[in-house]
């Protein structure tokens, strides 16, 4: 399997006490160690890529926003860097290569450990520490840049994926599930939230709720929706943040919670599976979590 990273990520600084921190990236360091994989650097991201989810008008606020030294604040927790544009053009990058790896057959399996994670970036605006849509951006490579007739997401980030949410509303190519702790940030990811084409699932699960009540709800329903879908590629939005070492939640999961749904859900779309890291913020629990994640991707893209 390919595990595609760059040194721009660290470019990426955070004010300190920020949970979305330059040192996520020493915990997935950590997790990938023994893990056979091929390393390959994410290359700088095409704005025709981030184009196709968001505006053109948003693309150059957010460059502009850029400081030269210290921090540009965006929202409550999002913030820039004087390196924050150029990681996250790498983490564009970095999923759209992965996807044309995998949607060619060059590989099977691949998993994106780039920042900032993307899951919450709404059409124009940067929310929960993300500043594009990654995730998104790389369903709309697979579809409109290779010409697949179906492809979708799962994010089982403990936080809704709104941002991925907003972008592919229209988009009835890509199924979208999510499964997260309701109520919690950003409040959105109600079961009555469809998508205009009714290709957005919403699975929310309650505090505390544990490993088990999760393995239960993709049972009943995340995995007859996959199966009834039939994607022809599987994009997963990798956050960790539902271990029960978690700061910001508390789902109560645990690295074998992660390692058996990885393991499930790359029995679909022949296996065929590019994930990206979200969040994951208890940096034990991080590196852990990523050590069953990508374990389960390099066996099974083989």
């Amino acid at each position: 399997m390919l595990v595609y990273m760059h040194e721009a990520s660290r470019g990426h600084v955070t004010p300190p006490g920020h949970p979305e921190r330059v040192e996520r990236l020493a915990a997935v360091e950590r997790g990938l160690e023994g893990i056979a994989v091929e390393r390959r650097d994410c290359p700088m991201g095409e704005e025709a890529d981030v184009l196709r989810c968001h505006p053109s008008r948003y693309l150059e606020r957010v460059k502009a926003a850029v400081p030269r030294e210290g921090w540009a604040q965006l929202d409550g927790d999002t913030f820039l860097s004087p390196g924050s544009f150029d990681a996250a053009m790498r983490a564009v990058g970095g999923i759209c290569v992965a996807v044309d790896a995998v949607a060619t057959g060059e590989a099977k399996t691949a998993f994106v450990a780039a920042r900032p994670p993307g899951h919450h970036a709404e059409r124009e605006t940067a929310m929960g520490f993300c500043l594009f849509g990654t995730v998104a951006i790389g369903a709309k490579r697979a579809l409109d840049h290779h010409g697949l007739k179906r492809v979708a997401i799962v994010d089982f980030d403990v936080h809704h994926g709104n941002g991925t949410q907003d972008l592919l509303w229209e988009e009835g190519r890509c199924l979208f599930a999510s499964s997260h702790q309701m109520p919690l940030y950003p409040g959105s990811g109600s079961p009555k939230e469809r998508g205009a084409q009714g290709q957005i699932l919403n699975v929310p699960l309650h505090s505390g709720s544990g490993g088990s009540a999760m393995r239960e709800a993709y049972e009943r329903l995340v995995f007859p929706a996959l199966a009834d879908w039939g994607p022809e590629l599987l994009l997963i939005s990798a956050g960790f943040d539902a271990h029960a070492d978690d700061p910001l939640a508390g789902l109560e999961w645990h690295a074998e919670d992660y390692r058996w749904l990885t393991d499930r859900l790359c029995d679909f779309a022949g296996g065929r599976v590019v994930s990206t890291l979200e969040g994951g913020y208890d940096l034990d629990a991080l590196a852990a979590s990523v050590a069953a994640h990508v374990g389960v991707l390099q066996e099974r893209g083989r």
